[in-house]
């Protein structure tokens, strides 16, 4: 008689057991960020999950806006966009992908050289010398159209020797010697010390402001995240790599 009941507490025991030790359902967070923010997000991202042991961060994605925005359009598994322009951000936002986008900080484009100015470049002017070599990014990226628009404020037109998909691409061919000029942003210059760089007149009036935005309404790790961006350690983070209040 006590045989069945043993039985069936021993498995009882048994199946409370392994529902107790079977592992938890953890969150994941997954950020694409445009690479004018890597430096910035590289601290955060670290911080953040230094706070959120139950959370497991994946290794930020980061590239220029426009290619972010079709990766996240075309299903990739993102569940932050950080990008550096508004209107890629609609781009995602438009699609049906998360929610309403806040600005967190803004970035100014800026002329840099490199190290010694070896083409003695000292205003957007001497861009169209003859045997100058300038790079920039590619128009559909948020880099480029700061870079159209801060030449067309100085009247100058110049036919770029490369466009590039990212910041950084640019950024690394000035830095190298590889082109004489290029335009980034004031905290992409102010991280590379092999570049100078070149604050032309009216360029407080070209500014890219920076959205970000949790992908799925209710995911947990992504609004966490974004609230940690927008919060005062996020801010004093982000003015410590040269981004502007929004």
């Amino acid at each position: 008689m006590r045989r069945p009941a043993l039985a069936a507490v021993g498995l009882l025991a048994l199946v409370l057991s392994g529902c107790a030790g079977s592992p938890s359902a953890e969150a994941t967070l997954r950020v694409y960020a445009a690479a004018s923010l890597q430096g910035a997000f590289d601290e955060l991202v670290a911080e953040f999950a230094a706070r959120h042991p139950e959370i497991v961060v994946e290794p930020v994605v980061y590239d220029g806006s426009s290619t972010l925005a079709t990766q996240i359009v075309e299903g990739a598994p993102a569940d932050v966009f950080a990008s550096a322009d508004e209107r890629t951000m609609a781009v995602v936002v438009d699609g049906g992908y998360g929610g309403e986008p806040v600005v967190f900080a803004t970035n100014t484009p800026v002329l840099i050289v490199p190290e010694g100015n070896p083409a003695g470049i000292s205003e957007p002017a001497d861009l169209v010398a003859p045997g100058v070599s300038f790079v920039r990014c590619a128009d559909d990226v948020p880099c480029g159209s700061a870079a159209r628009a801060l030449l067309e404020r100085a009247g100058v037109e110049v036919t770029p020797v490369s466009v590039e998909q990212n910041v950084t691409a640019v950024l690394t061919k000035v830095a190298a010697g590889e082109a004489d000029a290029g335009v980034v942003y004031l905290t992409d210059a102010a991280a590379e010390e092999r570049v100078e760089a070149i604050a032309p007149a009216g360029v407080a009036e070209v500014v890219n402001r920076y959205p970000i935005v949790a992908l799925e309404a209710g995911d947990a790790a992504g609004e966490s995240f974004v609230a940690f961006v927008l919060s005062d350690e996020g801010r004093s983070v982000l003015e410590s790599a040269g981004f502007g209040a929004p």
